[in-house]
């Protein structure tokens, strides 16, 4: 019975796990989508936090912050690139300087959701540039 039900469960999620990764951009995909919009962070106090990265592999953060956000002032620079197919970045100041790497996930077409390598997640809205 345990076994059957087992196998009833991982067919009844198999569609679904194969949709989720249908959605997960790859290197290429990435590079396409953060390198033709701006990156708009929605961050935990309503607002949102601008992102502009650049073909060159510089990642500014020092755009002005919409909503709750504008009046944390937060201004950083730092690095960005692509492994596999994963988003890296390091910033100058942020995070005291850690590299952290995401995956990224269609969730519409105005949009991602992120995950970072430390189980982080959350949402962004893309806008073209």
């Amino acid at each position: 019975m345990r076994l059957a039900l087992a196998a009833a469960f991982v067919a009844a999620a198999s569609p679904v796990l194969a949709n989720a990764s249908e959605k997960l951009l790859s290197g290429d995909e990435m590079r396409r989508v953060v390198t033709q919009n701006r990156i708009y962070l929605a961050t935990p106090l309503g607002g949102e936090l601008p992102l502009t990265y650049f073909a060159d592999g510089r990642v500014d953060g020092s755009g002005e912050a919409v909503g709750l956000g504008r009046w944390l002032a937060p201004t950083d620079k730092g690095r960005w690139w692509i492994t596999g197919n994963q988003l890296c970045q390091q910033w100058e100041q942020w995070y005291k300087g850690r590299r952290f790497c995401f995956t990224l996930e269609r969730a519409g077409p105005s949009a991602v959701i992120w995950r970072r390598d430390d189980g982080s997640t959350g949402k962004a809205r893309l806008a073209r540039r």
